[in-house]
């Protein structure tokens, strides 16, 4: 196929135009045209008072070589190739099937990839399928009654299926497009193939992962939910099994730990168990919401309304004078702020949006660079005792009932209690405590963000809105540890057989960036081993 980039079409235009503008592209006739797709659509707002959608297709045509031979134009060449090439099998004989903890985007990636290859995987899940789930997380929002197992953190599609369900990533893996079609398959819009921003939605969301479960059992896989982890067992440095809910064993040589960034007992098993473990940077902060609206004609101009555009996101960083990070992450347009604690005591906010985005706030998490140099010792987990620290704080500040602690962004950079609500109303569930957030927060977090703010106003116009929302606090943006591993073989340096996988583990941020990291793992094991 022929792949054509930089066909640029007006906001208003007919997207059934653009068939005119491939034959003027290609200088062919119609009935030289035999199909094409979109491959990308990404939008250009950059001059005022216009909007354009920019689109790259793959076309297939008659005559393709003497085409390219005739077309000279950097917008015009060979469609790269993009489908998924499935390893060799190893030769090694695998005498038991492979356990897969954790059911987030790596270990179903994982899971799926080697159910596809006869490998019969069993995949363990402390919490609960996606539909009992989500009636545990909406009674935690309702009530204020958590389930340590089965929350926002823990069950089936991990803490990305109350999220945006965001599939944005930065890095350049072909295993990208792989997670992407499988997608798909399992209930994804289509348009998430060509979009530049693509998202699925926490609704939409759920349906997929369900798909995708049934998927890996119809292959051979199996699943088990309410199977917490409790032990590893390890011999002569090696994988022997693994103890489920302290009740049972499952023998196996072969663990992919996809555990998900908040499985901080599981944390404390690999530590005593010797695993290699080290401190790892992340960042701590707030929720900031403001009106949907607002961010529309901020990013829109005289746009803001058009049906073709939707809820407007951002992306946002400053660096501070004392070297610190501000930026803004897992933006949600029309989205809320969810209550996302998976333990009794401890508060941690996050974001969530539906497919459609219609919601009437905007949220973001803002938040601040931490790294182990903040940290109080040098232990592995160190940084995750940083995080409960706040966490506990937030908890108490809120007033011990998992009601938010809220604060006006207006009276957090002038050192002032909130005392009243006023233009944005707060969407986080199951209520929220107006306080001051610096009781909650460092003060190194609590004057970079300060900073932050006021200087990203200049690049959001009004991003320090008074009347903003900030709700506290954000902690879980990503592992506060790595689970040191061979980056050739993607094994632990000193326990064979196992081999963390995804966000918990410190490899990845984001859904396609955890789902490609337990697509490389489950091909590093097809690669050793023959299937059973």
């Amino acid at each position: 196929m022929i792949r054509i980039s930089n066909i640029k079409m007006d906001i208003d235009e007919d997207i059934k135009n653009i068939k005119q503008k491939i034959l003027k592209k290609l200088r062919i006739r119609e009935e030289e045209l035999i199909e094409y797709k979109i491959f990308k659509e990404s939008i250009d707002a950059r001059k005022r008072g216009k909007i354009n959608f920019i689109y790259t297709v793959d076309v297939k045509v008659k005559k393709e070589n003497n085409i390219l031979k005739k077309i000279k134009s950097n917008d015009v060449r060979l469609s790269p190739q993009l489908e998924y090439k499935e390893l060799k099998m190893g030769s090694e004989q695998l005498k038991q099937r492979p356990v897969i903890i954790g059911m987030g985007p790596a270990g179903l990636f994982a899971a799926l990839i080697l159910a596809q290859r006869g490998y019969n995987p069993i995949v363990l899940e402390r919490g609960m399928d996606v539909d009992k789930r989500t009636e545990d997380v909406n009674l935690f929002w309702n009530t204020g009654e958590i389930n340590e197992d089965s929350n926002v953190q823990f069950g089936e599609g991990g803490a990305g299926t109350f999220s945006d369900g965001k599939l944005t990533t930065r890095i350049k893996d072909l295993r990208c497009r792989k997670v992407l079609e499988e997608l798909v398959i399992s209930g994804a819009p289509d348009e998430i193939l060509y979009s530049h921003k693509p998202h699925v939605g926490t609704d939409i969301l759920k349906e997929v992962v369900k798909n995708m479960r049934k998927r890996i059992i119809e292959l051979g896989g199996e699943v088990r939910f309410a199977s917490k982890v409790t032990d590893i067992m390890v011999e002569n440095k090696s994988i022997v099994g693994v103890k489920v809910n302290n009740e049972y064993i499952i023998d196996t040589s072969i663990i992919i730990l996809a555990i998900g960034h908040s499985a901080r007992d599981t944390y404390e098993i690999l530590n005593d168990r010797n695993v290699k473990i080290i401190q790892k940077p992340f960042a701590i902060g707030a929720r900031i919401e403001h009106p949907q609206l607002m961010i529309n004609k901020s990013q829109y101009k005289e746009f803001y309304n058009h049906p073709r555009l939707g809820a407007a996101d951002y992306r946002l960083i400053y660096h501070t004078e004392k070297k610190r990070t501000t930026y803004t992450f897992c933006m949600c347009p029309g989205g809320s702020v969810i209550a996302s604690s998976s333990s009794k005591g401890e508060l941690v906010t996050n974001g969530m949006s539906e497919h459609l985005r219609d919601k009437e706030n905007a949220n973001s998490a803002l938040l601040v660079n931490v790294g182990p140099e903040d940290f109080e010792s040098n232990h592995p987990l160190e940084g995750v005792y940083f995080q409960q620290k706040y966490e506990r704080l937030a908890f108490e500040l809120g007033g011990k009932n998992y009601k938010a602690p809220v604060q006006l962004v207006g009276d957090f950079i002038n050192n002032r209690e909130s005392t009243q609500i006023k233009s944005v109303n707060p969407s986080y569930k199951p209520g929220y405590t107006l306080t001051d957030l610096s009781k909650c927060l460092p003060d190194f977090v609590v004057e970079a963000m300060k900073e932050g703010l006021i200087n990203l106003d200049k690049k959001l116009n009004g991003f320090a809105l008074n009347d903003a929302v900030l709700t506290g606090v954000e902690t879980r943006s990503s592992s506060p540890i790595r689970i040191v591993r061979d980056e050739q073989n993607f094994e632990s340096v000193n326990i064979v057989g196992l081999y963390p996988s995804g966000e918990g583990a410190g490899y990845a941020g984001g859904i396609v960036s955890a789902a490609v990291d337990g697509i490389k793992v489950a091909e590093s094991i097809i690669s050793k081993y023959q299937n059973i």
